[in-house]
């Protein structure tokens, strides 16, 4: 079983077997996905097609070792990590920005990076998605990872991304 600083390669297990399989439920899947193969391209160095490759025929939806792991929305997973891929020039001055001084992007963790990068490449292009829904999706996913107080920066992080890039969405009080 992976620790807290090495994510264990496999996207979500499923909790109840007899649960509906809901959009939600398979973009949440997704994201948890995507954020696995964005770290795991960012540490070994694995390539674009090598990920989807891997990732839709051995862990999205399927049965691994007895156990079976929620099917993830597949067009949603290579939109998210292509996209973070073909931007990531743009979004990490964007993540830096958003970053407490003498933190830039660099000296966080791995993971935290690719749920940041995600997490912001989903605010500035998917658009059908509302924005508080892509920052508290995130938060979640980085809770499989990392402590409560890297969970904050996350949340804060992203919160201010979402600012810049969805501001008509937050400038309302919460109801």
């Amino acid at each position: 079983m992976a620790d807290k600083n090495s994510p264990d390669r496999r996207p979500a297990k499923s909790q109840d077997k007899k649960s509906p399989d809901k959009k939600a439920n398979r973009r949440g899947a997704a994201r948890l996905a995507a954020v696995q193969a964005l770290y795991q391209m960012d540490i070994a160095g694995a390539g674009l097609n090598d990920i989807f490759a891997e990732f839709e025929s051995h862990w999205l939806g399927n049965e691994v070792e007895g156990d079976k792991y929620l099917p993830a929305e597949a067009a949603f997973f290579r939109d998210v990590v292509s996209g973070v891929v073909r931007d990531q020039a743009k979004l990490d001055p964007l993540i830096d920005e958003a970053l407490s001084k003498g933190w830039p992007l660099k000296r966080i963790d791995a993971i935290l990076r690719a749920v940041l990068r995600a997490g912001s490449y989903e605010l500035e292009h998917r658009k059908d998605v509302p924005g508080r829904v892509v920052v508290s999706e995130y938060v979640d996913v980085a809770h499989a990872f990392v402590e409560a107080d890297e969970t904050g920066m996350v949340n804060a992080v992203l919160d201010q991304i979402a600012r810049q890039f969805r501001g008509d969405e937050f400038s309302h009080a919460r109801g």
